[in-house]
C-alpha cells in the first residue's frame, strides 16, 4: 500500500510505542525502523520499560518505549501513517485496552493543542499513565505540556498511576 501525503513544516512528535504480544522488543523495534524510514528522523527514544497492563488487567505486561521524531508530515498524515504501520506490523483492533502486537500514540506535536473526532492533541490520559510518563520523561523531561503548562518530570511525579514502569537492561 502507497499512502501519499501532503508535506508540512518540520514539526517535533512525541510518541509512545509499545505491546504485550508476540516478540515484544522486536515489534519495538519493527515500529522504530518504520518510523524512522518513513516518518521522518528519530532524534531521540528511551530505554525500553515493562509495566502490567494498564485498563484491562487481566493480560500481557507490556513494553513501551519514547520516541521524538521530526517530521514534515502533518499531524493527521502522521496518524495515518501510523496506524498503517501499526497494521504492517500486524495489530488488530478487538476492544479498547485489548492486547496487542504493537501501539503508536502521538503524544504530542510540538506545542499543538487540538480536538477532533480522529485525533486529540495532547493525548488525552498522558498524565495518568506512568508506563507513558516514565520513557518520555527520560529523553523529555523538560518538555511542558501545552494545556498543564507542567513539564513531563513534574507530571510524572504528580502522577497518580500506581503501575511501576521498569526499565529493561
Amino acid at each position: 500500500m502507497i499512502i501519499i501525503v501532503p508535506h508540512y513544516s518540520m514539526n517535533r512528535a512525541y510518541l509512545i510505542t509499545g505491546g504485550n504480544l508476540g516478540d515484544r522488543t522486536a515489534n519495538l523495534a519493527a515500529a522504530l525502523r518504520r518510523i524512522a524510514a518513513e516518518a521522518g528522523t528519530i532524534v531521540a527514544s528511551s530505554a525500553i520499560y515493562e509495566t502490567e497492563a494498564w485498563g484491562k488487567t487481566n493480560q500481557p505486561a507490556f513494553l513501551n518505549q519514547a520516541v521524538i521524531v521530526d517530521t514534515s508530515l502533518a499531524p493527521q498524515a502522521l496518524l495515518d501513517l501510523l496506524l498503517h504501520i501499526e497494521k504492517e506490523i500486524g495489530r488488530v483492533r478487538y476492544q479498547k485496552w485489548d492486547a496487542r502486537l504493537i501501539d503508536i500514540d502521538i503524544i504530542f506535536i510540538d506545542q499543538l493543542v487540538q480536538q477532533d473526532p480522529v485525533l486529540t492533541l495532547p493525548h488525552p490520559f498522558f498524565q495518568d499513565r506512568r508506563f507513558a510518563l516514565t520513557p518520555m520523561a527520560e529523553i523529555a523531561g523538560d518538555f511542558v505540556h501545552p494545556v498543564f503548562h507542567q513539564t513531563v518530570d513534574a507530571l510524572l511525579e504528580a502522577c497518580p498511576d500506581p503501575l511501576a514502569a521498569r526499565k529493561l537492561d
